[in-house]
């Protein structure tokens, strides 16, 4: 018989104690700050707060005002139709790392519906559309974009 000695694989503790950056935090290292573009640090200023028996979203004036306008925001499309062109997707603000998994939190994470198809790409987008603030979605979005289309690619 023959014997075999797995690699022992050593803790990565690179983690710093005060934990991982939130998704804004990160997207603001990935993403560079775009005149009349949404922030993503903008779109985290939500709040869990407990109202009767649940929890429901708390918005912070600066989000409540883009309720019903048109906006662009910019971040990686997260594809929830099969093919290379996406008409319904996911506006992230950090890229995919796995084809099963959303990669950050609710306030990060904003549901599309564009006009027209889009191509599907790694590379961050700028999409424009009428934004709106959902405060009771059943699946947990808290923000949604309709009648949206590509403005650009933003630049590095």
């Amino acid at each position: 018989m023959l014997a075999v000695t797995l690699p022992v694989l050593a803790l990565d503790n690179s983690v710093p104690p005060s934990g991982l950056p939130s998704a804004a935090d990160y997207a603001s290292q990935l993403l560079p700050d775009m005149h009349g573009v949404v922030s993503w640090k903008t779109l985290s200023q939500v709040e869990p707060v407990k109202q009767g028996n649940k929890m429901v979203p708390q918005f912070s004036r600066d989000i409540m005002g883009l309720d019903k306008k048109d906006v662009r925001v910019q971040g990686f499309i997260i594809p929830l139709d099969m093919g290379d062109k996406q008409k319904h997707f996911l506006l992230s603000a950090v890229p995919p790392h796995c084809p099963f998994c959303l990669p950050a939190g609710p306030d990060a994470i904003v549901e599309v519906l564009a006009m027209k198809p889009l191509a599907y790409g790694f590379e961050p987008i700028v999409v424009a559309g009428r934004f709106a603030v959902l405060k009771d979605d059943p699946a947990g979005v808290l923000y949604r974009m309709t009648d949206a289309e590509y403005v650009a690619a933003p630049s590095r």
